[in-house]
Formats: structure tokens, C-alpha cells, sequence
């Protein structure tokens, strides 16, 4: 099974339940306490009266608390792949005025040309079958001197660290690298000539190895490790602590094309 397999994208999306398992161990246990979320919005420069379009939104989570940024906005679409995540955006933002939501494949967005001033597509990219003709459709829709913000991973970061600590056991994590950190810019100069790459500075501090062991289950890059019992793989993760803490390195940021 590939990756980027569609299929396999809508099962892992399908619902909220695996995308709350990877965001609540970085909320319960990550050092940056500014969130990583929080992080990105805080690089959004919307503007009033600006049109904003962000593709495979979630749940919606990112933009609780933001209600003074959305009302800017002229226009402002959540979007994504899952029917199942949009109506969990919904109810995530339920009471904020304003927001239009859509099924929308970023590979084909039903807007005409130049429609927004802002494009986002956050921790999505890597998941697209066709990045390229994704990136060709997100400048298209965008009006001349527009921004577009990606946030993404890098290819050294938690899976590395967590496969790792099992080497011995012929673990091997599936490095999803179609958009990195370390290859985003070079496929975004393709498209934007203006490409800007933001680092998070972050690590986990896990002191419950029953928490990474349900984040290990949620990951489709991981299917090596998951053939291993849970109480071993949670026996290992133990042997790995220092002082009763597993310190694993996080590789995370963001791009800003124009």
C-alpha cells in the first residue's frame, strides 16, 4: 500500500479518532507550550477584507479562539478530503459566523482563478497522490500577490527517533518524504518564486509510554511496529526513559510562498 494511496487516506481521515491521538501527545507532552498550532496562525498575515481558503482543515481545531482573525476576512472556506473531519470542524466551530465549509480534493479546487488572498494547506501535503498538480491549483486560485502557508514535517524527526529505539527488532518506518522540510521549498519554486521555510524549535517529553503507544497505533508509516504486542513495544519505550521521562526529537515547521 502506498502512502499516498487515496483509499488509504480516507480510512486514516474518515473519522476524528486517529487525528486526536497524534494531536493530544503533542499537547500533553510537548516542551514549546506555545503549540504548534498557535505557532503557525501567529505567521498568518490576514489582513481585513481578505479572502481565505485553508485545504484539509481537520477538525478545525487550529482556529478555536481565533474568532477576531476569521471576522477580517471577506470570505473564509474550511475545507477538506473527509466529509467525517469537515463535520467535526463543524462542531469544533460551532457558533463562529462566517465560515463556509467544503469537500474539496486539492488537486481539483472548484474556485475560478485568483479567488484568495491567502491558501493554506497545513501537515497535508505528503498525504497528496499529485503534489505538483496540487501546488498548480493552489497558485491558481490564489490572486496575485497572494500568500500560501504549509506547514510540514521534516525527515528526522519522532518516526526516525521511534524506530529507531526497535532497529534490533527490524522495525523500519515508511518515510513519507513527497514533502518535507528538507524538499517543500525546491517543489514550491516550482510554482511560487517567493519561498520562505520557518522552523519550530520542539521536542516531547513523554512520562506515560501508554500515550506514545496510542499515538505508534494511529500512524499508517509504522505498520512494522505495530506487529510487535503492545506490551512490548511499551516495555522498550520504558527502557529508553531517563529519570522517568522518553525525550524524543520533533522536526517541524512551515512554508510561506508567494
Amino acid at each position: 500500500m502506498s502512502i499516498n494511496d487515496t483509499s488509504a487516506v480516507m480510512k486514516q481521515y474518515a473519522t476524528a479518532e486517529k487525528l486526536n491521538a497524534r494531536i493530544s501527545i503533542h499537547s500533553k507532552y510537548s516542551t514549546n507550550r506555545q503549540g504548534f498550532g498557535n505557532w503557525i496562525t501567529s505567521n498568518y498575515e490576514i489582513r481585513e477584507g481578505m479572502a481565505v481558503l485553508e485545504l484539509g482543515c481537520g477538525t478545525g481545531e487550529m482556529w478555536a479562539g481565533k474568532n477576531g482573525m476569521i471576522s477580517r476576512c471577506s470570505r473564509f472556506v474550511l475545507s477538506d478530503f473527509s466529509e467525517g473531519m469537515l463535520e467535526k470542524a463543524g462542531e469544533t466551530l460551532r457558533g463562529y459566523e462566517g465560515i463556509e465549509y467544503r469537500v474539496i480534493d486539492i488537486q481539483d479546487i472548484p474556485f475560478e482563478d485568483h479567488s484568495f488572498d491567502i491558501v493554506i494547506a497545513n501537515m497535508m501535503l505528503y498525504h497528496v497522490p499529485d503534489p505538483d498538480r496540487a501546488l498548480r491549483e493552489v497558485r491558481r486560485v490564489l490572486k496575485e500577490g497572494g500568500a500560501f502557508y504549509c506547514a510540514t514535517f521534516g525527515e528526522h524527526g519522532m518516526m526516525e527517533y521511534i524506530a529507531g529505539l526497535f532497529r534490533d527488532r527490524q522495525v523500519h518506518h515508511q518515510v513519507n518524504d513527497s514533502f518535507t522540510l528538507q524538499n517543500g521549498a525546491e517543489k514550491l519554486k516550482t510554482v511560487f518564486p517567493d519561498v520562505r521555510r520557518l522552523l519550530y524549535e520542539d521536542a516531547l517529553e513523554v512520562t506515560d509510554v501508554e500515550d506514545l503507544a496510542d499515538y505508534i497505533e494511529s500512524l499508517t508509516g509504522m505498520s512494522d511496529l505495530q506487529k510487535i504486542p503492545r506490551e512490548e513495544v511499551c516495555a522498550v519505550l520504558k527502557k529508553n526513559m531517563q529519570d522517568g521521562v522518553l525525550h524524543i526529537p520533533k522536526e517541524y515547521g512551515m512554508f510561506i510562498a508567494r
